[in-house]
């Protein structure tokens, strides 16, 4: 198992320096820059993978950009609408230059509108930490009573309505709008300037295309795209939903094992995987990590391991981001799982035997809190978490142990 970190470029608040202090192997990034729609340019590649090689001193770091993620889909792909077949062009324009490159994992998702959604980025936990939720009732509230959407109130469970009506009537203005700047920090590039009529304006835009017709396109992009990267030898790994459950009448289709045997099947090629994310897939009780990872390791390219507490029960339920080891999956067995498919793999002859993970979404913790990282992305809390995997790594892959794989 390879350990990596993701990295938003030189704004972010954590260091090339302290990825290394960390004990990194590789790096994590994206040209977020770079319009939606538009082709990465070798130039831009090649100026990320310096910023990456080069410690603030200016000496080599001996780190490499190994993942993107993600190279964004478009929402005209999704829907099939607008500059939908450039868009495809481009986005194998920029397979291409990634390749020159010398990368070969491409993290991308297919999620409507929004990337991943949570009702408060800082929600402060008995000790003192502080980290992501998803509160229903309070999502509701904003479905409901702010957004306006027509018909959400049937999308909810009674209690769950009730809940979302009497938190309306408790909330000021300024709670109003912390829920929306929360909600819409979701929206890729969109945190600043995303108003709610532009958010009605893209839900309006899928309005009758429904899961069939989404997971449709999904399958019409990746027949376009995983032949291009079987050719180059690239692996394309899709990122569950997050959370894995409708939001706002949108279709969701990668939110379950078998949601994803159906993509998989549907287009046959290795260059077709998947990103095993255990934290949005552990936000449903009914999806079984380690389960999941033995059923579709073969085609597991990329993991991302977190840790979600339920605080109600599911499928569709309010959760946070628990430490790594202290969530609702067992981190144990699912690192058991990873290292099976590991040993599968090397009896097979394969290169990519080593699964590259990164710790996903920490808690903010000591310095961390005065810090204002990217919400999810902390550097002590991911360091913290990064430690705890690697110990669980280690005591399983030692040799007096082997009985536990």
């Amino acid at each position: 198992m390879k350990r990596t970190w993701r990295w938003f470029g030189p704004k972010d608040s954590v260091s090339i320096d302290a990825m290394l202090q960390a004990g990194v192997q590789g790096v994590v990034s994206a040209l977020h820059h770079v319009p939606t729609g538009t082709v990465w340019s070798c130039e831009e590649i090649s100026r990320r993978k310096t910023e990456i090689a080069t410690r603030p001193s200016g000496e080599p770091s001996g780190l490499e950009w190994e993942i993107v993620e993600s190279l964004p889909v478009s929402e005209d792909i999704k829907r099939q609408t607008g500059a939908w077949r450039d868009h495809i062009a481009a986005w194998k324009q920029s397979l291409h230059n990634l390749h020159a490159a010398g990368i070969r994992v491409i993290c991308y998702n297919f999620m409507p509108v929004l990337d991943w959604t949570r009702t408060d980025l800082a929600y402060r936990l008995p000790g003192g930490a502080t980290c992501m939720r998803f509160d229903l009732s309070v999502f509701a509230t904003f479905d409901i009573h702010i957004l306006g959407r027509a018909g959400a109130s049937d999308d909810y469970a009674p209690q769950v309505v009730a809940a979302a009506n009497r938190h309306f009537t408790e909330m000021t203005d300024a709670d109003i709008q912390a829920l929306v700047r929360n909600i819409v920090f979701g929206l890729p590039g969109a945190a600043e300037n995303f108003s709610l009529e532009d958010l009605r304006y893209h839900l309006a835009a899928y309005d009758g295309l429904g899961e069939d017709g989404l997971r449709a396109n999904l399958i019409d992009f990746l027949t376009e795209v995983a032949p291009l990267a079987q050719q180059l030898d690239m692996r394309l790994c899709c990122h569950p939903d997050d959370p894995p459950t409708p939001l706002l009448g949108l279709p969701r289709i990668m939110s379950t094992q078998s949601d994803y045997t159906r993509i998989l099947d549907e287009v046959d090629l290795m260059s077709n995987g998947v990103t095993l994310c255990s934290g949005s897939l552990g936000a449903r009780p009914d999806n079984d990590l380690p389960a999941m990872m033995d059923h579709l390791g073969d085609r597991v390219h990329f993991l991302h391991l977190r840790n979600v507490k339920r605080e109600d029960p599911g499928p569709r339920c309010s959760f946070h981001e628990a430490a790594h080891l202290e969530g609702d999956t067992d981190m144990v067995a699912l690192i058991a799982a990873v290292l099976r498919q590991e040993a599968k793999r090397r009896a097979q002859g394969r290169e990519d035997v080593s699964i590259p993970f990164r710790p996903d979404h920490g808690q903010d913790i000591l310095d961390d809190l005065e810090r204002n990282a990217q919400p999810g992305y902390p550097s002590i809390g991911r360091l913290k978490g990064l430690a705890e995997l690697r110990g669980i790594i280690a005591a399983l892959s030692h040799p007096d142990l082997g009985t536990a794989l």
